[in-house]
């Protein structure tokens, strides 16, 4: 096999990799970069950011209230509240 005949094999090899990716992985686009993004936000995927928006205030929640605790001066049964506070609203 001579190098041109090796050339136009990879080629071909990569061009029906490429049609039979596009034809059975639907959405996902390569950008400039090489990083993958999905092409289409269906229901799915904006109910995964619904959730995660959720996880991301109760955990910016959580921390306000270490921060307040921490630089506060009130007495360890205060902080000793505040700390069941914390459990009982991961529970």
């Amino acid at each position: 096999m001579g190098p041109f005949e090796m050339v136009v094999g990879i080629v071909l090899i990569v061009t029906v990799g490429s049609i039979i990716r596009a034809k059975m992985g639907g959405g996902v686009r390569r950008d400039r970069h090489g990083s993958g993004y999905r092409a289409h936000n269906d229901g799915a995927d904006a109910a995964e950011a619904r959730r995660l928006q959720e996880e991301v205030r109760t955990l910016k929640e959580r921390i306000a209230v270490l921060e307040r605790v921490i630089t506060d001066n009130h007495s360890v049964s205060n902080l000793d509240r505040e700390i069941e506070k914390l459990r009982d609203g991961r529970n």
